[in-house]
Formats: C-alpha cells, structure tokens, sequence
C-alpha cells in the first residue's frame, strides 16, 4: 500500500526529529492531511513560479509522500491505542471471573488434600501473594499441582478438565494483561511517531505555503489556495463570537 511505503521511505528522517521539538499536533490531522493533499495538487500548478523563490518540483512532489507517512503513522497509533484499549476493557471483564476461579480452585484442593500435609503446603503456597501477575501463576501452578496429584480430586468428583481450563487461562489472561498494560504494542511510542511525522509533514506545507503567500501577494485567486481553511474558519467563527460579545 502506498502510505505503507511512504511510512517505510521516510521512517528514518521521521525518527531522526529531535523528541524535543514534538509537541501535538495544533489541528485534526485527519483535516491536516487533507488540507497536505489539497496544497500539493494547488501548487503543482504554480511549480514554475514557485521555483523562482528556491521552492523545487521535488519538494512539491515530496508534500504527498509526507502526508502517507504521515497518515500510516497515524493509523499505527490509532490501532495500537485501539489495542490496549480493547485490553483494558477485556481484562476488567474477564479478571474478576478468573480470581473467583481461582478460589474455587483452591477451595477444592484443600478439601480434596486435607490429609496430606505436603500437598495441603503447597496449596498454601500457591494461596501465597497478590496481584494480577500473582493470579495467573497461580491457575498454572493450580493446573501443575492438579495433574501431578489428580486421584484425592477424583475422589471428592472434581472435573479434571478445570485443570486444563486454568492452564489455558493463564495463557490466555498472561497475553491479555500484556496488552492492557501496553507492553505488547506501547501506544505513547508510536503517538511520538505519528506527532514526528506530522511535524514532518507541516514543516514542508508551511515552507511551501509562505513562498506562494509571498508569490501571490497580489493575486488573491492563487493566493487563497495557500493558506489553510481550518484556521480560517477558526478565525471567523472566533471573530463572530468576538463581535456577538460586543454587541
């Protein structure tokens, strides 16, 4: 895809931005790419005159190439928020069911175990500590220790199969606190990514925007193609506002 190609053409230059120069972005970059693409087909047309105040094709052609990066990274970060979103509301779902598993679990191996003082020990030590990591070794440990001693939980009519269950549980709950905490995919990461490539992106709009302000000058139907319709919508409506406070 062609923003995946502009993201892997200008990674480089992109992570090269110093992190004391990101700050975020001051407008919608949704608005931003759009206003990126519309200022490159504009000043396609005025590259000749453009040229003659040092402003070259290939910077004019270099504006979309920025704006796929740009747009690739945003969509990065978007996904990777989405992520650990998504995470955090399953993890608050699920977790809660998984300590009161666990404490099923535990509660049928002391019974099933009562007499056997090095199996009740290890129980105890499995009861042992706190904390969500605690948790989900604890359904493996629980799985471990059920299987290597299945007989006494036969014996009181224990469902084997919840060993396999805790097992499978820990797997699945280890990947998920991962992603909820954002060790799997770190979302502020690639938020500096995609505000380094906005700046990447701006700094080209806002050299080529004031080279045509300064060329067009005194052709106002070139001219308006050079600034951007966000900001001056901004600025009427808060000029309106203004003049209804007055008035």
């Amino acid at each position: 895809m062609a923003n995946t190609e502009d993201y892997n053409a200008k990674l480089a230059e992109i992570e090269a931005i110093p992190n004391e120069e990101v700050k975020d972005p001051g407008m919608p970059v949704d608005v931003a790419l759009q206003e990126a693409e519309n200022l490159y087909h504009w000043s396609l047309d005025d590259t000749e005159k453009l040229g003659v105040v040092g402003i070259r094709r290939t910077q004019i052609e270099d504006l979309p190439v920025r704006a796929g990066a740009c747009r690739e990274a945003q969509s990065i970060w978007n996904k990777d928020f989405r992520s650990q979103q998504e995470a955090q509301e399953e993890w608050a779902e699920k977790s809660p069911l998984a300590y009161e598993f666990k404490t099923d679990l535990l509660a049928s191996m002391r019974f099933a175990y009562r007499k056997n003082d090095a199996l009740l020990s290890r129980v105890s030590a499995i009861a042992d500590g706190s904390g969500h990591a605690d948790m989900i070794q604890d359904l493996n440990d629980i799985a471990v220790l059920g299987r290597e001693n299945p007989d006494p939980l036969t014996a009181i009519s224990f469902d084997l199969g919840q060993l396999e269950e805790a097992a499978t549980l820990a797997d699945t709950l280890a990947d998920l606190l991962a992603e909820a905490n954002g060790d799997k995919a770190d979302p502020n990461e690639s938020k500096i990514v995609r505000d380094k490539a906005y700046l990447h992106m701006k700094e080209l709009v806002d050299e080529i925007r004031e080279a045509g302000k300064y060329v067009f000058r005194k052709d106002p139907k070139r001219l308006k193609g050079y600034s951007s319709d966000y900001w001056r919508k901004i600025h009427r409506k808060q000029k309106n506002n203004d003049e209804d406070a007055d008035s």
